[in-house]
């Protein structure tokens, strides 16, 4: 596992924008990481990583070790765990979200 975990830290530390979902931004496997896709597209981020946990279960259960929030997508900017797409939905609405895409 601890593998696993070194592999979600580089990936988290080494992107802007990371967006651990199911399926892909082109083709997402759920309504909440399509959601949460789409939010970054709103957002106007058009350079983004996303990690499809269904390829991979040990990333999967890392991601959520990792994070310690139990549930998928999981966005992180500039290596700092944002949430999911709920909240994603919440800093979107008040602006905040925006703001720490672009800073």
């Amino acid at each position: 596992m601890q593998e696993t975990l070194n592999k979600i830290k580089d990936l988290v530390e080494s992107n802007k924008v990371v967006l651990f979902m199911k399926g892909d931004a082109k083709f997402p496997l759920c309504g909440f990481s399509g959601r949460a896709a789409k939010i970054l597209s709103l957002c106007g981020v058009k350079d983004f990583v996303t990690v499809n946990i269904l390829e991979d279960d040990e990333i999967r259960q890392g991601i959520k070790e990792y994070s310690e929030w139990p549930t998928i997508p999981q966005l992180y900017v500039n290596g700092e765990f944002i949430g999911g797409s709920d909240i994603m939905a919440e800093m979107y609405q008040s602006g905040e979200l925006q703001d720490l895409l672009q800073s």
